[in-house]
C-alpha cells in the first residue's frame, strides 16, 4: 500500500458551465463605455497632439502648417524655454512640500482628534472647491496687494520694507499654488490615515515608544500611501497650472503653462506648443515612476 500521510489534498477545478461564461462575457461590457471615454478624450487627443508637435515650424495659422515629422522642435522648445521648464517644476515642488507640512497635521487632527466635528472640517477643506478657480486666485490679488492685510501687516513688524511686496513676485505665485491646491493633499492624507487603527499607536506608546518615534515608525509609514497620492494630486496640476503666474506674477514669474497657453491662443504657434506639451508630459510622467518606485509603494487612496 502506498502511504498518503502529510500529502496535502488537491483542491478540485472549479467547474465553470455556460451561464457563468456569459456573465463574464457581459461583465467586460461594462468597461467599454469608460473605455470608450477614454479614447475620445484622452487617447485621440494625446496622438493628435504628437502629429502637431512635428509639424513645419516655418508654417503659419493662415496659411497651414504641413507634416514634415519635424522631431528639432523639440530640441528647440527645451533650448528656447529651459528656464520655463525649471521654475515651472521649482514652484510646483516648493507648493507640494509646503502643502504637505500644512496638510499632515490638519489630516492628523481630522482622522484622529476632530470627534464629532470630523464631518464639518472635511467640508471646510472642500469649501474652496464651491468656488470657481479663477475667483479664487483673484481674490489672492487683492489678499496680496500693496495695499491689503498681509503686506501691511508685515511691514508693520519688519519683516518687509516700507517699499516691498509680495504681489507680483515669486511668493505671491508658490501662496496661490499652495492654497489652490491644498484639498488636493489633504483629502488623500485624511483618507490614508483614518484608515489607521489606532490602537496600533496606543500600541506604541504602551511600549515606551516617544511620540516622536511612535509617528516615525507606526503613523508615517502607515500613512505612506495617502502621502504619495497627494503629492502626486498636487504636484502634476501645479506644474502645468497657468492662472497663478498670470494674475498673482509678472512675466518674470510665468511658468511653461503660460507659455504653452500664450503660443497655442495667441501666437496660433500650434508645433511649439504642442512641442512643449508632450515634453511636459513626458518629464512629469518619468518623475512619478521614478517617484513612485522609490517611496516603495503603488497602493494609491
Amino acid at each position: 500500500m502506498t502511504s498518503t500521510a502529510g500529502v496535502p489534498p488537491v483542491a478540485p477545478e472549479p467547474v465553470v458551465d455556460g451561464e457563468t461564461s456569459r456573465r463574464r462575457g457581459w461583465g467586460w461590457l461594462l468597461l467599454v463605455p469608460g473605455m470608450l471615454w477614454l479614447a475620445v478624450f484622452f487617447l485621440f487627443p494625446t496622438v493628435q497632439l504628437v502629429f502637431t508637435s512635428l509639424y513645419d515650424p516655418s508654417g503659419s495659422y493662415e496659411t497651414g502648417y504641413a507634416m514634415t515629422w519635424h522631431f528639432g522642435n523639440y530640441a528647440d522648445a527645451v533650448r528656447d524655454n529651459f528656464t520655463l521648464f525649471v521654475r515651472s517644476f521649482m514652484y510646483a515642488g516648493i507648493a507640494t512640500v509646503i502643502c504637505l507640512s500644512l496638510g499632515y497635521p490638519l489630516a492628523y487632527a481630522i482622522a484622529f482628534k476632530a470627534g464629532r466635528w470630523k464631518n464639518f472640517m472635511l467640508v471646510l477643506v472642500i469649501a474652496p472647491f464651491f468656488t470657481s478657480f479663477l475667483l479664487r486666485t483673484l481674490s489672492w490679488r487683492t489678499i496680496l496687494s500693496d495695499q491689503g492685510p498681509v503686506t501691511s501687516f508685515l511691514q508693520t513688524i519688519a519683516v518687509l520694507p516700507d517699499d516691498g511686496r509680495l504681489l507680483a513676485t515669486p511668493v505671491a505665485v508658490i501662496a496661490g499654488l499652495v492654497y489652490n491646491f491644498m484639498p488636493f493633499m489633504t483629502l488623500p492624507l485624511y483618507a490614508s490615515l483614518d484608515k489607521v487603527d489606532y490602537r496600533l499607536i496606543e500600541a506604541a506608546g504602551d511600549l515606551y515608544s516617544s511620540p516622536l518615534t511612535g509617528f516615525r515608525r507606526v503613523t508615517f509609514p502607515l500613512s505612506l500611501p495617502g502621502v504619495v497620492s497627494g503629492t502626486l494630486l498636487t504636484f502634476i496640476p501645479a506644474c502645468g497650472d497657468y492662472i497663478n503666474a498670470e494674475l498673482l506674477g509678472t512675466p518674470k514669474q510665468y511658468m511653461v503653462g503660460n507659455r504653452i497657453q500664450a503660443a497655442f491662443l495667441t501666437e496660433h504657434n500650434y508645433p511649439l506648443a504642442a512641442s512643449l506639451s508632450i515634453i511636459l508630459m513626458a518629464v512629469v510622467v518619468l518623475m512619478v515612476v521614478f517617484y513612485v518606485r522609490r517611496a516603495g509603494t503603488e497602493e494609491l487612496v
